[in-house]
């Protein structure tokens, strides 16, 4: 079996060496490879990206560090697809995880099986500035999660993605932008989702998801899509400002963080409730400099998951609001040190966690811009006036 295995992989690499010829080749971090049909019906770009990481964390109580831990692993890997098919106004994008952590949350609900896929979706150009999306792909929720993993500014995202980001889903979205006056650009955004987060494959078990964001550029469009990339490494010449609002109805979620999180069970089968999310956010970069803003605030109709009886299950929706503040300036050679303040607060009456607030303080060496790059930064957790945590992390990043 293994011999067959071998054979095959050693089969597919020879035929994509023979016809490497017919291939355009890109540049490094444009992809492994470009494919054209030969009736120029279609296009391919295949690529391929890594992230290997190292996490030392200790606790911290009563002044004194304790309880030491290290791990590392590969953080992400991934293949990623993308083109047009027929005409260049019917675009497509595919991406699978195969990391652990990427394919992790097999439940019932999944079939039990390994999440490889990320995005699977297409995108229709129908009609001037409109586009019609249909597939799995991130929700236009706040700003920090729709930024690639493979473009953030620091090693990962700040606590208050993990606790209120709305992540990927199945559905349609309808996007469109349109221009105020010379340079001000507005865009729309507008989704429907079976709310239950990626690769649920049972249909939608509770009722369906509903987002709508609006973003105004005032100063027009950032370099290079700047506007969802960490970091200034376009080194914009004139100031560049993005401002963005969300707004996500969950209509009978069933997990206690939207469509993400854990499922509420009770004893007749899931707890259904509605959830709602806000999030504003903002992004500024000037001249090597840069500076992103996020809050964000979640609600429940009822957040208590409760039995048949009345009594109460154990498992809430986790309510609150948190906030996100993060700047960076690109030094010679592409050095860029950053900073991060991230507060999150959940009603402590319903979850009965207290505030946590983290300080973040940021290197990153840039040497193909985020296609390859170095990154490390340590964490100040602050939870209560006795026990917090310190967390230094080193990554490293390869994309093709």
């Amino acid at each position: 079996m293994i011999f067959k295995k071998f054979l095959l992989l050693s089969m597919l690499f020879a035929f994509i060496n023979l016809n490497a010829q017919e291939a355009n080749a890109p540049k490094f971090g444009k992809g492994l490879f470009n494919l054209v049909g030969k009736d120029s019906t279609y296009t391919m770009k295949i690529g391929a990206r890594m992230q290997f990481l190292s996490t030392n964390s200790w606790d911290i109580e009563d002044g004194n560090l304790s309880n030491p831990e290290s791990n590392m692993l590969v953080r992400r890997a991934r293949l990623k697809f993308n083109g047009f098919a027929f005409t260049p106004k019917l675009k497509y994008k595919l991406e699978l995880g195969l990391s652990n952590r990427d394919i992790s949350g097999a439940s019932e609900y999944t079939n039990n099986a390994p999440r490889y896929i990320l995005d699977a979706v297409i995108m229709w150009n129908f009609y001037e500035n409109f586009e019609l999306w249909f597939g799995q792909t991130k929700l236009p929720g706040n700003r920090e999660r729709v930024i690639s993993s493979g473009n953030l500014q620091q090693v990962d995202r700040s606590l208050l993605n993990s606790r209120f980001n709305i992540d990927r889903d199945m559905g349609i979205q309808l996007r469109h932008h349109f221009k105020l006056s010379e340079k001000f650009v507005v865009k729309e955004m507008f989704s429907i989702a079976q709310g239950e987060g990626r690769n649920v494959t049972t249909g939608n078990i509770g009722g369906h998801q509903f987002t709508g964001r609006v973003e105004l550029l005032p100063f027009g469009n950032f370099k290079s899509k700047g506007d969802y990339s960490g970091s200034d490494l376009k080194r914009e010449e004139t100031p560049k400002f993005a401002l963005g609002v969300t707004y996500d109805h969950n209509n009978n979620a069933v997990k206690n963080r939207s469509n993400q999180g854990s499922y509420m069970e009770t004893d007749t089968g899931l707890y259904e409730t509605n959830i709602n999310t806000l999030f504003i956010d903002a992004m500024f970069k000037y001249q090597g400099f840069s500076f992103m803003a996020e809050y964000a605030d979640r609600t429940a109709k009822d957040p208590f998951a409760k039995n048949s009886d009345g009594t109460l299950t154990g498992d809430e929706v986790q309510v609150g609001n948190g906030l996100n503040l993060q700047a960076g300036y690109l030094l010679n050679k592409d050095w860029e040190v950053s900073g991060r303040y991230t507060n999150i607060e959940l009603d402590k009456n319903i979850t009965g966690k207290n505030a946590e607030s983290q300080y973040t303080l940021g290197v990153s060496k840039y040497i193909v811009g985020h296609k390859l790059k170095v990154q490390s930064d340590i964490s100040y957790l602050s939870l209560d006036e006795r026990n917090n945590g310190l967390m230094y992390r080193l990554q490293f990043d390869i994309h093709f």
